[in-house]
């Protein structure tokens, strides 16, 4: 059963909560990286697929390899991350739905039949587990900085060699420096794009 969270955890995970271009050196932990994947896990997906797949890129060495594939304009705010996720999601999530649904061990049928439809399925739900990735580490108190500008050829040859797990988004962790904030950008209210039927 679930509860409201306060006015503070909202501002937290949400009001407050900036995207983050610039970073101080304080450090973020293996352990505060997991931390965030094992409170993320949890959060739904469609016959809990959980296709996404996170290599997080801290070293100086892995950071050179992501390098060439970033746009000019995300390659210093990178470096200058404690820490990259490369988010992507596994085109065959369905191979591990005997151990992920063992509900019903016919699950795998229901994606198997067809490589559209399954990654279909894998992008959509690896992109709410990517947002979940960005919402656990806000709630442990980390700032997030989430980037579509890169090759994603690149990024996958350097990071998914097993060539069924295609990127999605890269998003760098870490604690936001506020002098490399812009100004808050406006946002709809809720008549201008949705409607209650």
């Amino acid at each position: 059963m679930s509860g409201k969270l306060s006015d503070d955890a909202l501002d937290t995970l949400f009001r407050n909560a900036r995207t983050q271009n610039a970073w101080t050196d304080q450090p973020v932990s293996d352990d505060e990286l997991r931390a965030i994947y094992d409170l993320m896990k949890w959060a739904p997906t469609s016959a809990n697929m959980s296709p996404a797949r996170f290599v997080i890129v801290k070293s100086k060495e892995a950071k050179e390899k992501l390098l060439p594939a970033l746009t000019e304009g995300n390659k210093a705010k990178t470096l200058a991350a404690p820490a990259t996720v490369v988010i992507g999601y596994d085109v065959e999530f369905y191979e591990h739905l005997p151990k992920l649904f063992p509900h019903d061990l016919t699950a795998k049928t229901w994606f198997n039949w067809s490589a559209e439809w399954a990654e279909a399925h894998a992008f959509r739900n690896g992109s709410l587990q990517g947002a979940y990735f960005m919402i656990a580490a806000r709630a442990l108190g980390l700032d997030c900085g989430p980037m579509s500008g890169f090759d994603m050829g690149k990024v996958e040859e350097a990071f998914f060699p097993e060539k069924n797990v295609k990127v999605n988004f890269l998003c760098n962790i870490g604690h936001g420096d506020p002098k490399g904030l812009f100004d808050r950008s406006p946002r709809f209210d809720f008549d201008e794009v949705a409607k209650i039927v």
